[in-house]
């Protein structure tokens, strides 16, 4: 074996790891590879002789590609409501209950959901470059602060920065898949029998529905952010027809739901569930997105 494929071995052992930080930076499953494809193509053409720690020299390479990745989203994911950016769903990871790959374990640890991915998406490009490297992969502040061209204490800043929005944003959610799935088979039964008053009772007063249906779509299926109990239920109503189409699947480490009525992928919802009842709802439904997605059989 030449050097060049020892090279290509060593990269490949640190691939799931560089996917798991490129999703986090980027909340777009296409995107992370592209950018850790773009950390290869450095690596293949750098000199690493003097590199004594290759995984740490690739986290700040793909986290850098990263970083200029998010800088240069001018005008990413144009959507057609009101709303706007607020509506929008990052790329779920979706798997059966009953099985998940070494790969898909680690773009899933840490409790990754949805509902992070959401906050994160708020953050200024060196704020998420910040908490991401360091709170979600320990890298040291100094290392971050060469990739954001900022002293350490400053970068520190970002990261604390990043932490409160994080905190006061993510709901807490409920870590029992058992007790989730509860909730969630709870409220599907309400969607097919048309049950308002249960649907309700399965939904926070504050809940909140982020559908994300891309640009093209129009009508009542468009992309939208409703909030409130109410408001959402009959949301919930509007695709009853749907409902007995749900399969449950983890999404992000979650109990969510896909439609698939056809065979083709329709949706996929990811849910949050705290204190018994469901605080948050991401709807992916753009076809073109969705037609990207692997999705268990």
């Amino acid at each position: 074996m030449n050097d060049a494929e020892l090279l290509a071995d060593r990269f490949e052992e640190h691939r799931p790891h560089l996917k798991a930080v490129a999703y986090r930076m980027l909340g777009s499953l296409a995107e992370a590879d592209d950018a850790v494809q773009e950390t290869w193509l450095k690596l293949s053409r750098a000199d690493t002789r003097d590199v004594t720690n290759l995984a740490g020299w690739l986290t700040t390479v793909v986290g850098r590609v990263c970083l200029d990745m998010l800088r240069s989203r001018t005008a990413r994911r144009e959507l057609s409501m009101d709303d706007g950016p607020d509506a929008f769903v990052p790329d779920p990871v979706i798997r059966p209950l009953s099985h998940l790959d070494p790969e898909q374990e680690v773009l899933q640890a840490d409790s990754v959901g949805l509902a992070l991915l959401v906050v994160l998406e708020t953050l200024e490009p060196a704020e998420r470059l910040a908490f991401v490297l360091h709170d979600l992969f320990a890298v040291p502040f100094d290392d971050i602060a060469r990739i954001v061209e900022r002293s350490p204490a400053a970068t520190r800043q970002l990261a604390s920065r990043a932490r409160r929005r994080v905190q006061g944003a993510s709901p807490s959610a409920e870590p029992d898949l058992i007790r989730q799935r509860e909730v969630v088979d709870a409220f599907l039964a309400a969607c097919r029998t048309g049950d308002f008053e249960a649907l309700l009772a399965a939904l926070d007063p504050d809940v909140v529905l982020r559908a994300d249906a891309g640009a093209l779509v129009r009508g009542v299926a468009a992309s939208k952010l409703v909030r409130g109990a109410p408001a959402v239920a009959q949301q919930a109503l509007l695709f009853r027809r749907m409902a007995p189409y749900g399969r449950v699947v983890l999404v992000n480490g979650e109990i969510g739901v896909v439609n698939a009525p056809d065979g083709r992928l329709r949706s996929v919802m990811g849910v949050t569930v705290a204190d018994g009842r469901i605080v948050a709802l991401y709807i992916l439904a753009d076809p073109e997105r969705l037609a990207s997605l692997e999705v268990p059989a």
